[in-house]
């Protein structure tokens, strides 16, 4: 008789323990899946915000009258230059006239052979201060060529002056001199020509010729001014003009005008960046029975209040102040507008259209209404919010923390995603436990199996020896 056990090598699979936690398992995968459907959502919320940040960075830049607007200057390029400051710059109209151009003192010294070889001597250039002080520049033997003296004065940061070594062209023996320029134009500067001493040169180094300064002459609207150097800031406001050429008895005009190109490309940007929002949550809303809303926004509230609000903003009224054409003052009366007058309309597609055209007239007949539709304007002591005035509101009530309609949505989804995270922790806790328990459990249980098999081969060895002992008593 054998008594044999099935033992736990034989009668359960060896991996028993892997294969009952991954049991336990099967939720953690179903809440990772769900984790991984929120983090999609989140992504196309955070897509959407840097697309309104970026919106809202183009805002700002054209909030006001004076941001929005853009100027250029129209001159003869061949006689100056002109920079606009679009903060000070206003439109208009000036007659200018360059008769002469500002100069500066300079002078140049007697030639030598070689720039570099010829031995001017040893001693020193004497300059004076404006202050009347005055300061020598030193010239050693190492130093004592043209080039040497001409490194000297241009390394010493007090003298005021420049020095180039330059060829006259003449053909002479000595062809190579000192020109020294002085930094300062005009007629109140009065320098002091420097003085040289040297010895035992090859030559002698001597101021040789001079030129003296002298003030620019313009004239502005046919008023003469002289003006100390040939960049100045201060003959109309707002712009540099840099004087290039003489051109005495001819007169030209610089015009500063509203730059309508530019303008016009800073609302087709803006027009832009709303149909990027509009496409965006277009592209979400695209439903068909394959649709995955689990893992996109189609059909998400906040994105349907968004577009609801921002096609609303679109019509609502935008005020703006009718002047006769030889108006000045704003003493016409408030008229009300809509974003159609802009040349802003929506499409069959749900996008909006910028007819340029339309707004480039609208400029052109009147641009300070143009611009209060814009960036709207004070009456009565009350700001009239222009287009871009609403559109900045609406954004920051879209993104601004911590209340900002996208910025509650993508909180609302992390919290949902911390939520996740925890319940998988806590579950990760309880079956580490269990795993724990179970390998434990069934070490035991293969102690105790092992034990009892052990038992059943001595029991089977001692039956029959026990049945032969029998058999021979009979």
């Amino acid at each position: 008789m054998t008594i044999s056990f099935g033992s736990i090598n034989t009668g359960l699979p060896k991996d028993i323990v892997q294969q009952l936690v991954a049991a336990e398992r099967a939720p953690i995968t179903k809440m990772e899946d769900r984790k991984a459907k929120i983090n999609e959502k989140q992504k196309l919320v955070n897509d959407l915000i840097k697309i309104f940040e970026e919106f809202r960075t183009d805002l700002l830049k054209n909030n006001s009258a004076k941001s929005l607007r853009d100027l250029k200057a129209i001159f003869d390029d061949q006689i100056v230059d002109v920079t606009i400051d679009e903060e000070l710059a206003e439109p208009g109209e000036y007659r200018f006239e360059v008769d002469q151009l500002a100069q500066r003192a300079s002078f140049f010294t007697t030639g030598f052979k070689d720039p570099n070889e010829s031995y001017v001597g040893v001693g020193y250039v004497q300059y004076t201060l404006p202050n009347g002080e005055t300061k020598d520049i030193y010239v050693d033997s190492s130093n004592a060529s043209l080039r040497g003296v001409a490194r000297l004065i241009n390394t010493d940061p007090q003298c005021g002056m420049k020095a180039t070594v330059v060829n006259d062209g003449s053909g002479d023996d000595n062809p190579w001199r000192l020109l020294v320029t002085l930094n300062k134009s005009g007629n109140d500067y009065d320098p002091t020509i420097p003085y040289f001493y040297f010895v035992d040169g090859d030559e002698d180094l001597i101021v040789d010729e001079e030129r003296e300064a002298h003030s620019a002459l313009v004239k502005l609207d046919g008023f003469d001014i002289e003006i100390p150097d040939n960049v100045t800031s201060e003959l109309i406001q707002g712009l540099t003009i840099e004087l290039k050429k003489p051109k005495p008895g001819e007169e030209f005009s610089i015009k500063i005008v509203e730059d309508r190109e530019a303008i016009i490309g800073k609302v087709s940007a803006l027009v832009e960046k709303i149909n990027k929002i509009l496409q965006f949550i277009n592209t979400q809303n695209q439903l068909d029975s394959k649709s995955d809303t689990s893992r996109t926004l189609g059909g998400d509230v906040t994105l349907q209040s968004i577009e609801s609000r921002l096609r609303n903003l679109m019509f609502e009224p935008l005020a703006g102040i009718y002047h006769q054409e030889d108006q000045l003052e704003e003493d016409g009366d408030i008229v009300h507008f809509r974003a159609g007058d802009l040349g802003i309309n929506f499409q069959r597609n749900g996008l909006l259209q910028f007819d340029e055209k339309r707004f480039g007239a609208l400029m052109a007949k009147n641009f300070r209404l143009a611009a209060q539709m814009l960036v709207g304007f004070m009456w009565e002591g009350e700001k009239q919010e222009g287009l871009i005035n609403k559109l900045t509101d609406f954004t920051n009530a879209v993104i601004r923390k911590p209340q900002g309609m996208l910025v509650l949505r993508k909180d609302g989804l992390q919290s949902n995603i911390d939520q996740i995270n925890s319940q998988i922790e806590g579950k990760e806790r309880i079956i580490s436990k269990k795993e724990e328990m179970l390998k434990d459990k069934f070490a035991r249980l293969e102690g105790t199996i092992s034990q009892l098999k052990s038992q059943g081969a001595g029991l089977s060895a001692a039956l029959p020896a026990a049945g032969g002992g029998v058999g021979g008593l009979g």
